[in-house]
């Protein structure tokens, strides 16, 4: 019996949440509650282990779990009698997922979502796993054994319950506060690099069999590994890789943006759903390899997920949303996975004419019988996701055709298909929005904006981060994290601050105006206040005055999204350049000191860390320009910076036209920085050592040793 044979107006706890997630499961027949206090007094008053279940809106096997268990009838009676529910959403509350990830792991080895955690009403886990079938099937056991048998050993075997949910918590309390270990340097960089050359696909690019995920923050340490030893081999693993996401039916080759990963090695076959996170770090690796390589498809990558993002996932107040979902309704309102994305060969047919149809067929390898293999049952479709096998220049080769006449046919095809794509049931989208995945967008905006001069990156950037600014601060002024349906809620994390800091040194890069720095400079301070651990050093999740958990964790792998930590401490090695304050570069070697066990067992897995390690260690180049800031000249010298690939780099404008007192202030040293015989001066220091200061470009581009 499904749900809506149940009951199709009886609503749970759930109703009054603001997440989208939530909200999909208020209408189960579990009787879910948020986290809160409510849940977990109805627990201990009614002696009930909790059923903590978490995942996000646009996660498939989430909406699996939901339809096979959630909305059943028989499961849900079950579960009511049994447990006090609870659903989280994982994107909403990084805090609980990051914890109870952790359990997971501990506990079974792996972990992902949905998420099953079975614990006490003093939040002790004694059980965790992810996804759990209704019935059970290839030697797994499905919910309707699983939870008779939780019950049993709760009722029955309280003494080894609890004995079970101590040992998890001693075990999650000893790994939360990393052991510091041998400095991090030159050894961890080279190991890093042999990791990830062991790992790397010749054949079709990226870092792992399947599934393949994009993981950007690798391409920044290679592109930064290849700056600093010459090394070709990096620069070819990252574009490699690049080249073959563009080229795949990971990337949406209609409507751009990335999926969020690949199920298969040879970025075909993508899990669909998207993520502003994903778009935001890609968007930074392209628009990093144009600048180092010059080659224009770099470029054309990065503006394609900017338009993604500008068009179909930008709020009018201008707040960027979280994610797209990977299902999609069919003609018959069945949701399908990928269905908003695949073609049959006979709709192409009855859309375009034969010769479109037959170069399309060959440009996008369609086939009559679809081109992927469906997972399950291991045969074809009858469906084709869009790819190209060659970049255009070798397609139009191989067509003997112009690469020119082959791109315009590329695009007169996009248009055409996009604008009938458009007329589907379009994915669910998950229209909240994030303070960390947002500074994520902001920064990869605000570099775009310099690099390719694009004014209309810059204003969404400055609009996104005014809408955290006027929408996203407690009446204290405390930063939140979530933004929905007119409500902020739920206190920043350190993702949050690092990621904001992030967006608002590049905002500062970019428009020169103090306040974006200023503010960097007041967060970044109250991130210290409240997140910085004063006796070993590193930043914890969450903040000395956030809801208390089992235990406050400090993280620093670079997974999906990079860690907070390695982030701050970039930013913190970059304010120490800006403001001349060494203190900040002395709390940044804390943190790699704080973690440098961790990280030298495994560097490949802290590869956003290392990006920070790899500024530290320079050469890092400190740059200010004194001058008119609307004089030809002046632009001329900003201009050719941005040009070069030089990542770790701060530059600082003083402005000889409209003396800026607020600037002195923060960066008091370049007081006596100004024009020399009333020329635009270049005053360049390279790993803490200055040059004389030069007043053109070509002796500039000199002094900082690039070709």
């Amino acid at each position: 019996m499904t749900f809506s044979e149940f009951n199709s107006k009886k609503t749970n706890k759930l109703i009054h949440e603001k997440s989208p997630y939530l909200l999909q499961h208020a209408y189960n027949p579990v009787n879910w509650y948020p986290w809160g206090s409510e849940a977990f007094e109805k627990a201990g008053k009614e002696d009930k282990p909790i059923f903590l279940s978490i995942g996000y809106s646009t996660c498939h096997w989430c909406h699996v779990m939901e339809q096979e268990s959630f909305e059943d009838a028989e499961v849900a009676k079950l579960m009511n009698e049994v447990f006090v529910s609870i659903k989280v959403d994982r994107e909403e509350r990084p805090d609980i997922d990051n914890l109870y990830i952790t359990v997971c792991q501990a506990m079974t080895g792996r972990g992902g979502w949905p998420l099953t955690i079975i614990m006490t009403p003093d939040k002790k886990p004694f059980f965790a796993a992810t996804y759990i079938p209704k019935h059970g099937r290839f030697g797994s056991t499905g919910l309707l054994k699983i939870i008779p048998a939780i019950n049993d050993y709760w009722k029955n075997k309280r003494e080894d319950v609890r004995d079970s949910a101590n040992k998890v918590l001693q075990a999650i309390q000893a790994t939360s506060t990393p052991s510091k270990g041998e400095e991090l340097g030159t050894v961890t960089l080279a190991m890093a690099y042999t990791q990830l050359l062991k790992k790397f696909d010749k054949k079709d690019g990226g870092f792992s069999d399947a599934p393949k995920f994009p993981t950007p923050h690798i391409i920044l340490f290679l592109l930064r590994y290849w700056k600093r030893t010459g090394s070709d081999q990096a620069l070819y693993m990252v574009e490699k890789t690049l080249q073959s996401m563009r080229l795949g039916g990971i990337f949406d080759q209609l409507g751009f943006g990335f999926h969020r990963y690949s199920t298969d090695y040879f970025w075909l076959l993508p899990h669909f759903e998207k993520m502003l996170y994903d778009q935001a770090l890609l968007a930074i690796a392209y628009t990093e390899a144009y600048q180092a390589t010059k080659k224009r498809e770099y470029e054309s990558t990065a503006r394609e997920i900017f338009t993604y993002v500008l068009r179909d996932m930008t709020d009018p107040m201008g707040g960027f949303y979280s994610a797209e979902d990977a299902d999609s309704k069919d003609e018959k309102g069945t949701m399908i996975e990928g269905k908003f994305y695949v073609w049959t060969e006979e709709e192409l047919k009855k859309i375009m004419d034969s010769a479109e149809v037959d170069l399309i067929t060959k440009v996008f390898n369609i086939k009559n019988g679809g081109n992927f293999l469906d997972q399950a049952t291991q045969k074809r479709t009858g469906e084709n996701i869009l790819h190209l096998k060659k970049p255009p220049l070798d397609l139009a080769s191989d067509l003997k055709i112009s690469e020119v006449e082959l791109k315009k046919f590329i695009e007169n095809i996009r248009l055409k298909l996009f604008n009938h794509r458009e007329k589907r049931f379009h994915p669910r989208k998950d229209d909240k929005i994030l303070t960390d995945w947002n500074g994520l967008m902001i920064a990869a905006l605000s570099i775009a904006a310099r690099v390719f001069d694009n004014q209309n990156y810059l204003k969404a950037a400055q609009k996104a981060v005014d809408f955290i600014f006027n929408r996203m601060l407690r009446s204290d002024g405390r930063l939140l994290h979530r933004y929905r349906d007119g409500e902020a809620a739920v206190l920043a994390n350190v993702d949050d601050y690092a990621f904001l800091i992030w967006a608002l040194l590049e905002l500062y890069e970019t428009t020169f105006e103090t306040r974006y720095l200023q503010k960097s400079i007041e967060l970044q301070t109250e991130l210290m206040d409240h997140f910085w651990d004063k006796i070993e050093g590193g930043f914890y999740f969450t903040a000395d005055d956030a809801e208390v958990l089992l235990v406050r964790k400090k993280e620093v792998y670079d997974g999906a999204i990079p860690s907070g930590n390695s982030v701050a401490m970039l930013n913190l090695l970059r304010l120490g350049k800006v403001t001349g304050n060494s203190d900040y570069e002395k709390k940044a070697a804390r943190i790699g000191q704080v973690f440098a066990n961790e990280v030298n067992r495994i560097p490949a897995g802290f590869t956003m860390l290392l990006v920070s390690l790899e500024f530290a260690m320079g050469p890092s180049y400190q740059i200010v320009i004194a001058g008119n800031s609307q004089a030809e000249d002046t632009k001329l010298m900003i201009q050719k910076i941005r040009e070069q690939f030089l990542p770790n780099k701060v530059m600082i404008l003083n402005p000889t036209d409209q003396p800026s007192p607020e600037i002195i202030r923060i960066a008091n040293f370049i007081e006596n920085q100004k024009t020399i015989n009333n020329k635009d001066t270049a005053y360049i220091c390279i790993n803490n050592s200055c040059k004389n200061p030069v007043t053109n470009v070509n002796n500039m581009l000199k002094a900082l040793e690039v070709n």
